[in-house]
């Protein structure tokens, strides 16, 4: 395997971003219980070293397949994996999202583009899997003739709830819920929870995230068997739907606590079959500070607050008046840093154009202001 967290730490231009795509990449893959190739995982080091483009990767990968005569049930899910992880690494590594329908769409059919027939294409039938978590039992699937306006609705909710005032505990709590609602449509007749995983990710990041990868890498079996908890309930065996599990895991993504992830606690019957108590309620673990040690951004941050202000309102709320050294110091790096957006990112040069804090950076006010 890889050895990603040497990349990370090397941090060559470029190649930090691209370890991270191909950690989360080809994590993901386990969960549908798939491994990638070691000549996927080869051809990946070239490409996160800069000797070979993403193109030149897919390429590789597929002319490596059409080379192959002799095929097991078990080289169809190696291939699986390797294609899917090379088109989820390139869509990692695109700064382009789409927080609709049509992109949570397109999202499916560029991972799974030349492996399914379906690729990008809703289901027209309905769905039951057995899971071992539930015993053999089956999660509620959305039924095929809802698929579209069940999307369309978890995202028109999404884009009209307020974040305001929220600290970073809730912030998570509220993705959790969110993501669990996405992953329970299943629109997809295979690949739904890679297709989520990648959509969230990219969501995270437009709200100012830095997404740490790692759970995903490491945890991407959980990750899955935690949204079927957060979606199943069985009343008469006094089994109701667990969210705790699926926050725990955005709590170590998202705030860089430690939970423990174990796949196996989420048995329904894990306390049974385990002897052992399984956790009922989030952790009292202290999440790790997101106020930014940049001075320049910390203040910023604490001025602009719940407003929309414009460049020349920003500057007079931070006590300046040099222009040039504002955006430089101040402005450009809360940005880059994702704590602050434009209200009109498509028309950088709006007449209109002002500026205020993404979900982060209004985490990190109310962190500040309590």
């Amino acid at each position: 395997m890889i050895d990603f967290d040497t990349y990370i730490r090397m941090g060559e231009p470029g190649g930090k971003e691209r370890a991270d795509a191909w950690k989360t990449a080809i994590g993901l893959q386990a969960v549908d219980g798939l491994k990638t190739s070691e000549y996927l995982n080869e051809t990946a080091a070239k490409h996160i070293e800069g000797n070979l483009t993403i193109d030149e990767v897919s390429t590789l990968v597929k002319s490596y397949y059409k080379s192959r005569t002799a095929r097991t049930p078990e080289d169809e899910g190696v291939q699986e994996a390797d294609l899917a992880s090379v088109n989820i690494t390139r869509i990692l590594n695109e700064s382009s999202f789409s927080f609709s329908v049509p992109g949570f769409m397109s999202i499916h059919q560029e991972i799974f583009k030349g492996i399914f027939k379906f690729a990008g294409q809703f289901r027209d039938y309905n769905i039951t899997k057995e899971e071992w978590i539930l015993d053999g039992d089956t999660v509620l699937y959305s039924p095929a003739r809802d698929l579209k306006s069940m999307i369309a609705y978890d995202l028109q909710q999404e884009r009209e709830f307020d974040y305001t005032g929220r600290d970073l505990s809730g912030i998570v709590s509220h993705i959790a819920q969110f993501t669990s609602g996405i992953w329970q449509i299943h629109p997809f007749g295979e690949g739904n929870t890679r297709t989520t995983a990648v959509f969230i990710i990219k969501y995270l990041r437009s709200l100012g995230f830095e997404v740490n990868n790692t759970p995903f890498e490491k945890d991407s079996w959980y990750f899955r068997n935690a949204l079927v908890r957060a979606n199943y309930q069985n009343l008469q065996k006094g089994i109701k739907k667990e969210t705790i599990f699926l926050e725990r895991f955005f709590r170590n993504l998202l705030m860089g606590e430690n939970n423990e992830l174990r796949s196996r606690y989420l048995h329904v019957r894990a306390s049974e079959l385990l002897a052992v108590d399984t956790p009922t309620s989030t952790p009292t673990s202290t999440p790790t500070s997101m106020i930014p040690e940049n001075e320049n951004i910390k203040r910023l941050v604490v001025a602009i607050g719940y407003n929309h202000f414009s460049v020349k309102e920003m500057i007079a709320a931070v006590g300046l008046k040099d222009r040039k050294n504002f955006l430089e110091y101040s402005l450009s790096p809360a940005m880059d840093k994702g704590y602050v957006r434009m209200l009109y990112p498509n028309s950088p040069r709006h007449p209109r154009q002002k500026y205020l804090l993404t979900v982060k950076g209004l985490a990190v006010y109310k962190g500040i202001k309590g």
